[in-house]
């Protein structure tokens, strides 16, 4: 009998060990534990140390077990694994627990895993519910336990879990929850993160708030039965009010534009893997204030332009005779509508002088003429060809049309709408600062969800007179002054290919004779231009502008001097920065440094300025565009009151609008146009579409700055001259003007003095000064 159950039991014990051996012959090694290093995110940081964007496969931030406060630890010890320091990864009496309280409440209200068990399915398992499995996750963490400590378990589970809403570890669930560092967190806002892993859809504020309050106070009832709080301070917690932070705060990314150029910058130098996953640190030079003003800007500009190339019709129409909500072409407000908010409606009522939107749950008030611009109507993609214009608007629209408006103003009388239409063409701007080279603002795109190419850093587009100030430097490099004089004047240029013959024009149809290059690059005069280009030579200007940072290939030829060779936004800002910055050369960057997630610095831009031009040179010209800026083409930003230099630029046919202007501290570049080039309109020239928007921005932009005056190098020189000659004024000069000029350049002799034709008909004088003899009587 002893014998047969001494066999007996050896069968069984070698009948568990056979099932235990087959169980774990295939689990994971637990070697790797020592190095844990789950997926983390990858932080970027503007210039101010804001994070203003994430890349991730988890968003998980990891942190130590130090960093995470007694209160959110206790509270998911004592709701997950009250006996986590007394069992050794599977607690038996806890199983029984359970066993017992599922039972008597007939169905599965308690669970009896340890955290041990739970980080071990989390890092090594599959979800599936299968015996098999629990026995496999058993078995690690009871391995688990043999070679970490408890502290090292807990830290790893409380980076491992997840809280739902996209958060991996509990510093990322406080900042999801809560908006919160974790040393922030008070005993309710723990007792509620704690209680959400087990089920976080069920149990989530957003989704569940009557759940997950019940949990929490479940959290807080087990922290008192586990002695970790007292009842008064349950009750306290239990009481106090929890305020959320709301679900779509922070959805809409800053810098999307600027956020994809880093990442792709980032991805080739370290890898998809180490970018989405391993916890970089990355700072750049991004200005949050001045990027949210450039993107402020440009989609104002844009609309502005759109609104003036014409009216496109409704986006559809809706059938009113179906119920309002399932009618509303979108959803509901969240929150109350505020001034400024663009948002799609549908007309309900069309009045005397205006027509109704419900616009979501708001029904509000559109004017006729809060629509007036809509007259202008565009029928096909050619702003001039395909537009037409409407005596009025007072048929313009009609019950069941679907259109954009925006909140224009909100008092006792009700929401009142205006007109609004989402634009078709597209823009780009930089923002330097070109005593470093730090991109502080990058917009590359009127909306990055529509198109994700960046037209500030990808897009080449002819520049067309924005390129001039290249030519006129490298004049002044040569030698040659403000006060030179050049020819405007037509010009035939024929090639060999008769059917090429080249005839360019001035923007005003007509020609200005002898003019300085000061005058002829603040009027932008393209024969004079192009003649300056035949003077100093092509290859010369080529050379030059390589010299002052442009990458993209340029003409051989006349029409570079028109701008004929397309250029990106980014490179042209920095050329006219190196004007700005007294000659010196910087490249444009991006990403200041990049750490690894144990903060050892990977990658740091330690700019170097190189001495591409001389001061006086680059004063030279500055001091031409300045003119341009109070007298020429750029006039409009005269009225911002700050010293600036500037250029606008426009293509043949209105197909680009630019202007690049600078400040001693801060170069900004803004392009117009659309990506398939086509005619933005006959009027909308650089000074038109594009410099009202550089102006927005710079207003904003400035205010944040200090002001500064372009500095004079010691080598310039003042001098009076005549400006029909360029040579030194006479004392008898009554149209003298004061020129600048690098030392050595200046004229030495003086203009010869003028002849008035009238003095030919004056009786009293002659030659030789003798006066003339009386005549005769008459």
């Amino acid at each position: 009998m002893l014998l047969g159950l001494m066999v007996l039991i050896l069968l069984l014990g070698a009948g568990a060990g056979g099932v235990l051996w087959y169980i774990s012959r295939d689990l994971p090694s637990l070697d790797s534990l020592q190095e844990y290093q789950p997926s983390l995110v990858s932080r970027v940081y503007s210039g101010d140390r804001q994070v203003i964007g994430q890349f991730y496969v988890e968003r998980r931030i990891l942190v130590t077990l130090s960093d995470v406060p007694q209160s959110l630890t206790e509270a998911v010890i004592a709701v997950e694994d009250a006996r986590f320091f007394e069992h050794p990864g599977l607690d038996v009496i806890g199983i029984l627990r359970a066993v017992w309280a599922n039972l008597r409440h007939g169905g599965k209200v308690e669970g009896a895993s340890t955290i041990t068990q739970q980080l071990a399915r989390s890092l090594f398992l599959s979800p599936e519910r299968t015996y098999g499995r629990k026995f496999r996750e058993l078995i690690l963490a009871y391995k688990m336990e043999l070679i970490l400590t408890k502290q090292q378990i807990l830290e790893m589970y409380l980076n491992q879990i997840y809280f739902g809403q996209g958060a991996y570890g509990v510093s990322a669930a406080s900042l999801t929850y809560f908006g919160k560092d974790l040393a922030e967190l008070n005993l309710a806002e723990s007792a509620l993160l704690a209680g959400v892993p087990k089920s976080p859809s069920n149990y989530s504020p957003y989704k569940n708030p009557e759940r997950a309050k019940k949990r929490q106070e479940h959290v807080l009832e087990r922290m008192e039965e586990a002695g970790f709080i007292t009842a008064e301070q349950r009750q306290e917690a239990a009481a106090q009010p929890l305020s959320y932070r709301h679900p779509g705060a922070g959805s809409e990314q800053l810098a999307p534009h600027f956020m994809e150029f880093v990442r792709q910058h980032l991805v080739a130098s370290y890898g998809e893997a180490m970018v989405y996953k391993g916890g970089l640190e990355i700072f750049t030079t991004l200005n949050v204030g001045l990027q949210k003003a450039a993107e402020q800007a440009i989609r104002k500009g844009l609309r502005e332009l759109d609104k003036r190339q014409g009216w496109r019709g409704p986006l559809g129409t809706q059938d009113l005779s179906t119920p309002t909500d399932s009618a509303a072409p979108t959803q509901a407000q969240p929150q109350p509508l505020n001034e400024g908010d663009m948002i799609q409606g549908v007309v309900t009522k069309v009045a005397k002088d205006h027509v109704m939107v419900l616009a979501g749950s708001t029904s509000g008030r559109l004017a006729f003429a809060d629509m007036e611009w809509a007259r202008r109507q565009m029928r096909g993609p050619d702003p001039v060809k395909d537009a037409t214009m409407l005596p009025t608007v007072k048929h313009l629209l009609k019950p069941g049309d679907v259109i954009e408006v925006a909140v224009k103003k909100i008092d006792r009388g009700g929401v009142h709408f205006q007109l609004e239409q989402t634009p078709i063409v597209d823009g780009g701007m930089v923002a330097l600062d070109p005593r470093t080279g730090s991109i502080l603002a990058m917009v590359g795109g009127y909306d990055f969800a529509r198109s994700e190419y960046n037209r500030a850093v990808t897009a080449h587009r002819q520049p067309g007179s924005a390129f001039k100030p290249i030519i006129y430097a490298t004049a002044v490099n040569e030698g040659l002054s403000p006060a030179t004089l050049v020819v405007d004047a037509p010009v035939v240029y024929e090639p060999d290919d008769l059917e090429k013959i080249w005839k360019p024009e001035n923007y005003e149809k007509r020609f200005f004779g002898v003019i300085s290059l000061r005058e002829a690059l603040i009027h932008s005069r393209n024969l004079a231009t192009v003649r300056l280009l035949e003077k100093v030579g092509v290859r010369n200007v080529i050379d030059f502008a390589k010299t002052i940072g442009f990458t993209s290939p340029l003409s051989d030829d006349l029409s570079l001097a028109l701008g004929s060779s397309s250029v990106t936004l980014v490179e042209l800002t920095s050329a006219y920065g190196v004007f700005a910055n007294q000659g010196l050369r910087l490249e444009p960057y991006a990403i200041a440094m990049v750490q690894d997630n144990t903060g050892q610095t990977l990658e740091q831009t330690l700019f170097e300025p190189r001495q591409v031009v001389s001061k006086e040179t680059a004063y030279l010209v500055t001091n031409m565009l300045e003119d341009v800026i109070q007298r020429g083409t750029g006039v409009q930003a005269k009225s911002i009151g700050r010293p600036i230099a500037g250029k606008t630029g426009t293509t043949n046919d209105y197909t680009d609008a630019w202007f690049i202007g600078f400040t001693p501290n801060l170069a900004v570049g803004v392009w117009v146009g659309f990506d398939d080039v086509r005619t933005l309109g006959e009027t909308e020239s650089g000074a038109h579409a594009a410099l009202p928007i550089w102006m927005d921005f710079m207003r904003e932009a400035l205010e944040q700055l200090p002001m500064m005056s372009f500095e004079i190098p010691d080598d310039i020189v003042f001098v009076r001259i005549d400006p029909s000659t360029g040579l030194l004024a006479s004392d008898q000069a009554d149209q003298d003007t004061v020129e600048i000029f690098a030392k050595g350049t200046e004229p030495t002799q003086s203009a010869p003095q003028r002849i008035v034709p009238t003095d030919f008909y004056r009786l009293d004088q002659v030659l030789d000064g003798q006066a003339a003899a009386p005549g005769p009587p008459h």
